[in-house]
């Protein structure tokens, strides 16, 4: 017995006028979250790409970690900016501290006047980082962001707001977020609150997307949703950031309690993140120019609003749709989750009662529906681990240089395992069954997601409806133009919802996480089937391994195009570590993989000491000795009160350091501390503290101990770059150094009795 479709054949002329206007729908869905081109030629109360890249080419010359020359030179940059402008400008110096991190700062605060009288005027802080890491440039991490905060001043104090507009250039965002904490924690202008818009960069190019909001920002999404011309901006991402453990400046504002705000960046490009590789000749002009875009049209758009009634009583769920940002209240999450579901309830029943489907037919229809939504992000997972067995090292990066190829292999294996599972299916189960078995399931995951991250409950539930109501109406009148129309209707709704997130989850993710994109696009599947069955002939069995042999062909160019070079070199990372009590020296790497270079310094898994909160097995192995003079430890005061003491030293290190490390032990409790004068927590009686940007004349440390006794001390201090090092062997010229935190760390550690 012939299978039943979901309507009578239509003719091929339909059918691929209907193809035709979903694949340039899916075009147009790409292009919606694809950044712009840079404009050259500009109105001088418009932002331009040219003007901010000048700023960028000074800001990424070279590596400016906290605390260094280099640092001091981008700020004296900034400021001499500023005020070429006409613009207000401070220096913030203060000691911010961020859990058991703490860092001397230097931020630059700039103010652009709002014209309403002061009793009834807002603030809109602009922020971004002009520290880098401390081994690449940063020239789009923070370079975008800073270039922004410029060309931005330049714009805005034409045309003052009634607002004042706060240009907030922090320090040390890279080492703790600690300029942003001082500003929050003590500088007079964060006291009354406000919105903040954070400027970020995480890669070289891609589009910019608002992935971050304070809670309650219904309005902050009406604002933006209308100032901004060119959205990128999902909830889904919202949820997704909210359970990570990742952190920008923004974090201290939005934990403050009194700030709501926006937190914008753009992604793709990941690979150079955090490297050497992050210079100004990588940077994608649109990227910035889009920045530009949002940062003054959103500061335009909150410079006009009363900015101290924005947060609300609940977020917002949004989208983008063809360059529109479809937006609606959470209040209306959950009555959709439940539409999408009775809808698929009521599709069920039209199709056993038009003889479309039987009961157990589609029974079978649902539990089958479940094998392309797990096989495809399997198959994809495997594919990239088959990638790595064939170039081990890929093991240790975050996204391939060049990921273009591999993108597209995985869609096209993605319609591999769609095809081949309707091919093996239809004739035995049916399109319509099969169609409402998928269904099922997204109504299913669009209540689940409605209930644990109801932003990201659309991406489900909207398909779903789409999709369970289209198909009803074409099962139920049965005839080929209403049919066809319905499909078409249905696959438009799901490309535009489920597309752009995909294509947006490949840069957020990269390829080391390909399943998630692939599942993203198998969701697909149900809204889709209704247009791919009517091209099924008898022995259409070859669209799917056709589809699965491109795939093969396209990791291959993959493999091909995406090559380890100079340019492109492999993520290496090294540490040095030298223990000055035992005179015991090693090299150590957080590479689960080690790369042959990095192998040739490590040669087993061991425990290693706690270096910087890592502690545990890592790869190591012995290195010689270097004369690297431990940091000094002098007793400034040391004071017994009744049963406790309080002790008073100055840590002074010996040689140029980005860091000092500070541990007690065996001794009495710590029952409060101080560094550099600034409170510092306290757990379980321990001091565990990790000060960056010491300045030269040391550190001064007090501790509140619990008892007269002594109590050792021990300092680790932090330097960066290998070179100098005895046995060290430069890196060959197509191995890099990996975007760490760590990398090319060179840490003396000593414990002082004090």
């Amino acid at each position: 017995m012939r299978s039943p479709t979901i309507t009578p054949p239509p003719r091929p002329l339909a059918v691929a006028a209907a193809w035709l206007i979903v694949a340039a729908v899916a075009v147009v869905a790409v292009l919606s979250v694809s950044p712009p081109s840079p404009r050259t030629d500009v109105p001088a109360d418009e932002p331009s790409a040219a003007a901010a890249f000048a700023h960028v080419e000074r800001i990424g010359a070279r590596t400016h970690v906290a605390g260094s020359a280099a640092n001091d030179e981008v700020r004296t940059y900034i400021l001499d900016t500023l005020r070429g402008f006409g613009v207000e400008t401070r220096v913030q110096d203060a000691v911010g501290v961020n859990g058991r991190q703490a860092a001397r700062v230097r931020n630059v605060v700039a103010t652009i006047p709002g014209t309403a009288r002061e009793a009834e005027r807002g603030r809109v802080f602009l922020v971004a980082h002009y520290d880098s890491v401390q081994v690449g440039p940063g020239a789009n991490d923070d370079g975008a962001g800073v270039s922004t905060l410029l060309e931005s001043a330049r714009v805005l104090r034409a045309t003052p707001m009634r607002n004042d507009v706060v240009l907030l250039f922090t320090d040390a965002e890279e080492a703790c977020l600690c300029g942003a904490e001082a500003f929050v924690a003590s500088d007079p202008l964060a006291a009354q609150g406000g919105v903040v818009l954070n400027v970020e960069a995480r890669g070289t190019g891609g589009p910019v997307i608002m992935f971050e909001t304070t809670r309650g920002n219904r309005n902050l999404v009406d604002v933006y949703a209308g100032a901004v011309g060119h959205p990128v901006a999902t909830s889904f991402a919202v949820e997704v950031y909210r359970i990570l453990p990742n952190d920008t400046d923004f974090s201290p504002f939005r934990d403050a309690g009194r700030f709501t705000g926006l937190n914008s960046a753009y992604i793709d490009g990941s690979a150079a993140y955090h490297s050497p590789e992050d210079t100004p000749d990588r940077m994608d002009r649109g990227s910035l120019q889009a920045h530009l875009d949002s940062a003054v049209a959103l500061a335009r758009a909150f410079g006009d609003e009363d900015v101290r009634v924005l947060a609300a009583a609940q977020d917002a769920t949004y989208f983008p749709v063809l360059d529109v940002l479809v937006h609606y209240p959470e209040s209306a999450v959950w009555p959709l989750a439940v539409l999408a579901a009775v809808a698929v309830v009521a599709l069920a029943v039209v199709a056993r009662w038009r003889r479309a489907a039987s009961v157990p037919r589609m029974l079978g229809g649902l539990v089958l529906a479940v094998v392309p939504l797990v096989g495809a992000p399997l198959l994809a997972q495997g594919g990239w681990q088959l990638l790595v067995a064939i170039r081990p090292e890929y093991a240790s990066v975050r996204d391939v240089w060049d990921p273009t190829w591999y993108r597209w292999a995985l869609v096209v294996l993605v319609a591999a395992v769609v095809l081949i599972w309707f091919a093996l299916l239809r004739k035995a189960v049916g399109a319509v069954a099969l169609v409402v078995g998928g269904l099922a399931w997204l109504a299913a995951l669009g209540v689940v997601l409605a209930s644990f991250a109801p932003g990201g409950s659309y991406l489900a539930a909207v398909p779903a409806l789409a999709g369970a109501v289209c198909t009803l109406v074409a099962v139920a009148v049965g005839r080929t133009g209403i049919g066809i129309a319905a499909a078409v209707v249905a696959a438009f709704v799901g490309v535009v919802v489920l597309v752009p997130t995909a294509v947006l989850f490949f840069p957020a993710l990269g390829m080391p996480v390909a399943a998630v994109p692939a599942f993203v696009l198998v969701l697909l599947t149900p809204v889709l089937l209704p247009l791919i069955d009517p091209v099924w002939g008898r022995r259409a069995w070859w669209p799917g391994p056709v589809a699965l042999v491109a795939a093969v062909v396209l990791g291959a160019v993959g493999l091909s195009a995406d090559r380890f070079t100079p340019a492109d070199p492999v993520p290496a990372q090294l540490m040095y570590s030298l223990d000055a009590d035992t005179g015991q020296a090693r090299w150590v790497t957080e590479q689960e993989h080690p790369d042959p270079w990095t192998a040739g310094y490590v040669d087993r898994r061991q425990l290693v000491p706690e270096l910087l909160g890592m502690s545990g097995f890592f790869w190591a192995g012995p290195a010689p000795v270097a004369a690297l003079p431990p940091a000094r430890v002098d007793v400034v005061s040391d004071v017994v009160a009744g049963a406790g003491r309080t002790v008073t030293v100055r840590i002074v290190a010996q040689r140029p350091v980005r860091l000092l490390a500070v541990q007690t032990g065996n001794g009495p409790a710590v029952e409060r501390a101080t560094a550099a004068g600034a409170p510092i927590d306290v757990r379980d009686g321990r001091l565990d503290l990790i000060f960056h940007a010491p300045p030269a004349e040391g550190v001064e440390l007090a501790l509140e101990l619990a008892g007269p006794g002594p109590v050792d001390l021990s300092v680790l201090d932090g330097s960066d770059g290998l070179s100098e090092l005895p046995g060290f062997t430069p890196r060959p010229p197509d191995v890099g150094i990996a975007g760490s935190h760590t990398s090319e760390l060179v840490a003396v550690t000593r414990t002082t009795r004090i």
